[in-house]
């Protein structure tokens, strides 16, 4: 296994973890800007009123975004497994 295999694969895996999790941290990025907003002018400075609402909100993403996320999965380790040949060279 060269270097270069050992660096595309690692690529592979990180664009693969950024594509699986980036609709959730976009969707807590969303939630935690409004809800910082909302504090601002209501200049209620509570930090527990911003965990609820990140939380249901990143559970209906992964709700939604659920066969996606499997898609992405199913299909990167077919990729990894039909490569194995490859790898073993």
């Amino acid at each position: 296994m060269t270097g270069e295999l050992v660096r595309d694969i690692a690529a592979e895996v990180f664009k693969t973890v950024l594509m699986v999790s980036g609709p959730m941290l976009l969707v807590s990025l969303l939630v935690g800007v409004a809800i910082s907003f909302f504090q601002a002018i209501t200049q209620i400075q509570e930090f527990t009123i911003t965990f609820v609402p990140k939380i249901i909100a990143v559970f209906l993403c992964i709700f939604l975004v659920l066969p996606w996320i499997e898609s992405v999965l199913v299909d990167f380790t077919r990729r990894l497994i039909m490569n194995i040949p490859i790898y073993i060279r």
